[in-house]
């Protein structure tokens, strides 16, 4: 199976997991389109969804599937969304494509974090894949001198600004086992908005594409 055929596949799974009558989240990324081109197969079977990104607004409302603002709503019952890399306990790196801040803000208040990935996401250990933080702009290069103190090799992200209006700075060459302590240590430099690692709250389940089919991996 190609590799778009291994999303395609974990997206319909994660259908099996959309309570009838529920507002959803819906994050972004390459799979999660996928999944919002499935979702609009079963429209009717939700009120509508709390989004990401602008780019995930687009393409939910393109289906004609309402999209709501988050302080407008009470309940969560799942959050939909992939990663860029996941270990075994759940924790994931995310940002790759630059909504890191709305997304964790969701997951924070969704009853459950489903993950839909391929099986390349799975790592034993997370920092292969950049980790992204997301800046406020006058703190860009603070951000960076402490971010290359803890032994990474921080990079702005040229050319490009996130939904809210801050610069993303992609640290290369961390080793991280212990996914919440580096979380917790980035989170308290001043500017940071949002570090793209995923342990606190990580995961409840994930779905894996395989070429063997879709594996579900519960870490709650």
């Amino acid at each position: 199976m190609t590799q778009d055929e291994l999303k395609q596949a974990v997206a319909r799974a994660a259908l099996r997991h959309v309570p009838n009558g529920a507002i959803i989240g819906v994050g972004t990324g390459s799979t999660v389109n996928f999944f919002i081109d499935a979702l609009a197969t079963l429209k009717d079977r939700v009120r509508g969804a709390v989004s990401s990104s602008e780019r995930s607004t687009e393409r939910l409302k393109a289906y004609g599937i309402p999209v709501l603002d988050l302080n407008a709503v009470d309940d969560l019952p799942v959050y939909v969304d992939g990663a860029d890399e996941i270990d075994a306990n759940g924790a994931m790196i995310k940002g790759g494509g630059g909504a890191l801040t709305r997304e964790k803000i969701i997951a924070e208040v969704a009853a459950q974090f489903v993950c839909i990935v391929d099986a390349s996401k799975l790592v034993p250990v997370l920092g292969k894949f950049p980790l992204p933080v997301e800046v406020v702009p006058m703190a860009r290069e603070l951000v960076v001198r402490r971010l290359r103190a803890l032994g990474g090799e921080p990079k702005l992200r040229e050319g490009y600004v996130t939904d809210n209006g801050n610069v993303i700075v992609d640290v290369h060459g961390l080793a991280i086992t212990e996914p919440r302590q580096v979380e917790n240590t980035i989170n308290q430099i001043p500017g940071v908005v949002t570090v793209g690692l995923f342990a606190r709250r990580g995961a409840d389940l994930a779905l894996v594409g395989t070429a063997g089919g879709v594996e579900e991996r519960s870490f709650r």
